[in-house]
């Protein structure tokens, strides 16, 4: 499984750059996956070499989305998305933005959501300053952990 360590990804990333892969780089709280996610994981994949999935830790999921969340735990999270055929690695940070993670490892390319602006995304001014691209993904209307969490709590038992 590729589930990276924070103090070793800069590291790795530096190794990747070494053979010559282009790094992609994701990140999000990925609390229950859904077909949404996939897709994004997927076509953030398309754009490189490598994919390099930043995981939220549980304390920045509830600073995030409050003290409910997450449903599952970062351990659980982190298995699931490492799993996945699209994910290279996964990598859990505790930050609620990406910013420090994102200059660690410097990816040719930072992807995120459709849901997102490039202007809004407190990372994009890093990645632009070395030369880095963003590019936003159209996101899957409808599909959402939030979503599915406002569908379950309303159904009766």
């Amino acid at each position: 499984m590729n589930i990276i360590a924070y103090a070793d990804i800069g590291t790795l990333a530096a190794q990747l750059k070494a053979a010559g892969k282009i790094i992609v780089f994701t990140n999000g709280c990925f609390d229950i996956l859904h077909a949404g996610h996939v897709r994004y994981l997927n076509g953030a994949r398309a754009l490189g070499d490598c994919l390099i999935v930043g995981l939220n830790s549980d304390e920045s999921v509830r600073r995030l989305k409050g003290p409910t969340r997450p449903v599952n735990d970062q351990q659980d999270r982190a298995e699931v998305l490492a799993a996945l055929r699209a994910v290279d690695y996964v990598v859990v940070f505790p930050e609620t933005t990406a910013e420090n993670i994102v200059a660690a490892v410097q990816p040719a390319v930072y992807a995120k959501g459709g849901d997102y602006s490039v202007k809004d995304l407190p990372e994009s001014h890093i990645v632009e300053s070395y030369g880095g691209r963003v590019v936003l993904i159209p996101e899957v209307a409808g599909r959402s952990s939030s979503n599915i969490i406002r569908k379950i709590s309303g159904r009766q038992a």
